[in-house]
């Protein structure tokens, strides 16, 4: 296997059994691990007996570490980087470093692993592969009604606190109170759940149940018009993905809020 000199490498959302046996190695193989939270990190390794030297790294100190770590890599050491939770660099830091890294002609490869907006997508229906991610959505109103309004063409995904969802999703609501959402919380843990709905139903359901963990969220997109035209294409794209009929009834039923029997009829009839 052939070796680098700087490692991306991805770590669990929640649930320790999901790194990688790869994942596992490169830790134990490096000489530093460069982390977000030393604690958070110090706890994983310690779980897989893994004592490989550990560094801060984070948006507070990116720039002034970098040149420390350049030492480190001429040294003829090698690295590895590591976020709290999931695939670094998904809003988190790392893009500064690895830029110089690159500058400076070291190695650098990512290994494949847990990542939150991958394992919410998957569980979530969806029409189309495109989507636009934010990261975290900034804090203001018009700020974040911005966003929306620049991502009507596609599925909007963004991270959210269990703290700030719902007044997130009251913004929405206000300028697209037909908007369908999607509501992801403690992913890969033991109270791992998806809401999808009406934007007012999901605050409704929120609002009674205590929210906890890290959030990812999807708003599908507004501009959806429901015209026989646009009907027909929907059911040509699920059918090239040898969908059956009922479940491209169900789909686009929970979708669009189209009755499932006028669908299912009309998928029949192409």
């Amino acid at each position: 296997m052939k070796e680098f000199d700087f490692y991306i490498v991805p770590t669990p959302i929640g649930n320790l059994g999901d790194i990688t046996l790869r994942a596992i190695e490169i830790l134990k193989l490096v000489d530093v691990i460069a982390c977000e939270d030393m604690r958070v990190t110090q706890k994983l390794l310690n779980h897989f007996d893994i004592k490989t030297r550990c560094i801060s790294y984070h948006k507070f100190n990116e720039k002034e570490r970098l040149e420390s770590f350049v030492e480190i890599l001429r040294s003829g050491k090698k690295m590895a980087l590591v976020s709290d939770a999931g695939t670094p660099l998904f809003c988190d830091p790392g893009s500064v470093l690895i830029e110089e890294l690159r500058r400076n002609n070291f190695s650098v490869t990512a290994l494949p692993g847990a990542n939150a907006v991958a394992t919410f997508l998957s569980q979530v229906p969806r029409e189309d592969e495109g989507f636009c991610f934010a990261g975290f959505l900034p804090k203001t109103k018009s700020q974040i009604l911005e966003i929306l309004k620049k991502s009507q063409r596609s599925d909007l995904v963004f991270y959210d606190s269990p703290n700030r969802i719902i007044n997130t999703l009251k913004i929405l609501s206000e300028a697209y109170p037909d908007a369908k959402v999607a509501v992801g919380r403690e992913l890969t843990k033991v109270f791992e759940e998806i809401k999808t709905g009406n934007v007012h139903d999901v605050i409704r359901y929120f609002e009674d149940n205590v929210m906890k963990g890290e959030i990812v969220a999807m708003v599908y997109r507004s501009n959806i018009s429901r015209n026989d035209i646009d009907l027909d294409e929907k059911i040509d794209i699920l059918k090239s993905k040898n969908f059956k009929a009922k479940e491209i009834s169900t789909i686009i039923s929970s979708l669009f809020n189209i009755n499932k029997n006028e669908v299912y009829q009309r998928v029949l009839e192409r």
